[in-house]
């Protein structure tokens, strides 16, 4: 039977009108590449899961990272990485960036400062410790020689992703004037300095960014009500395990760093809700796989951690004898 010729035409226009309506998208155009680079306040240290990719850098899925991938749709390469300074992320990470990468994330400067040494030395009593040396020597180091180091790593950010659009983002203060952890002693006159050696570092990513025509998130503001021994706390004060320490927590990184980080990166918020939250988790598995080809490169980089107070230790047992401190009696009153 011969089909007239009008329903020839009517046929034809239906089905240039269908594919008009409803056109083919390549997957990588559905998926925009997102790489996020840089340590452990990227990699997700903090919130206690990890995926297993044959590394200790401990990245999670509940990492900012992976909740902005999760919600926004983006094909995330999870190169961040506990204990990273910036010659680790030349090294180990910028690799992963290429002409097509779309968006670009990286927190790094604060292992180059030596800040989980800063915090082991603060934590100690005072009569045992040089909290204002190590901080000293800190403040020193981001003044002098940190701004010259961000500015060669972004510039090669830059030469190795032309198009992308790069976050750099800070640190929070980590302390609210007050120590409420059981067997550490930091004291508010040490608390301040520290938190204002977090705000130095800030100020140093934040003019380097801007030099290099990148975004900073600055989450100072965000996180003020939630430092260590706030109700409730974004960051996590000493901890078991001890390398959760000192890190943002779940909250710090859905509440905190992922609605302040998402407007600058992508142009809209990432709202965290439980099925973004699902997402992310479900993608667990197909991240370490991922990372799993990076493995060897990642084992160069050695962690980073808050070290507990040691009164036991020699050194403290020195200091006490010279300031004729009795360490049982001083811990009892002082705990």
């Amino acid at each position: 039977m011969r089909t007239h010729p009008r329903l020839l035409l009517l046929s034809a226009a239906l089905s240039a009108v269908i594919t008009l309506l409803v056109p083919t998208t390549p997957a990588s155009a559905a998926a925009p590449p997102y790489v996020a680079l840089g340590d452990s306040y990227s990699s997700g240290v903090g919130t206690r899961s990890y995926i297993s990719d044959g590394t200790s850098c401990q990245r999670s899925t509940a990492a900012y990272p992976s909740l902005i991938a999760a919600q926004k749709g983006y094909a995330l390469n999870f190169r961040a990485c506990s204990g990273a300074k910036i010659p680790d992320v030349t090294n180990t990470q910028l690799s992963a960036l290429g002409a097509a990468t779309r968006y670009v994330t990286i927190s790094v400067g604060g292992n180059d400062a030596g800040f989980a040494d800063v915090l082991t030395e603060c934590a100690q009593p005072g009569w045992a410790s040089n909290c204002d040396g190590a901080i000293n020597t800190a403040q020193a180091y981001i003044n002098n020689t940190l701004p010259g180091a961000l500015s060669t790593l972004y510039a090669s950010i830059r030469s190795r992703a032309p198009s992308a659009k790069v976050v750099v983002v800070g640190y929070p203060r980590m302390f609210m004037g007050e120590d409420c952890n059981a067997f550490t002693w930091f004291s508010p006159a040490e608390e301040t300095r520290l938190n204002q050696t977090a705000d130095l570092l800030n100020g140093k990513l934040s003019t380097a960014a801007s030099a290099r025509g990148f975004s900073f998130a600055n989450p100072t503001s965000r996180f003020i009500g939630h430092a260590v021994c706030n109700d409730p706390e974004w960051l996590n004060g000493l901890s078991n395990p001890v390398s959760e320490s000192y890190h943002p927590n779940r909250l710090g990184h859905s509440s905190g760093y992922t609605p302040l980080v998402s407007p600058l990166l992508t142009g809209a918020v990432a709202r965290v809700t439980p099925g973004v939250l699902r997402a992310a988790a479900a993608s667990g598995a197909e991240l370490a796989a991922q990372q799993r080809q990076y493995a060897e490169a990642d084992r160069s980089i050695e962690p980073e951690s808050f070290r507990v107070p040691d009164l036991t230790s020699h050194r403290v047992q020195v200091a006490a004898r010279r300031h004729g401190i009795d360490v049982a009696r001083w811990v009892a009153h002082h705990s």
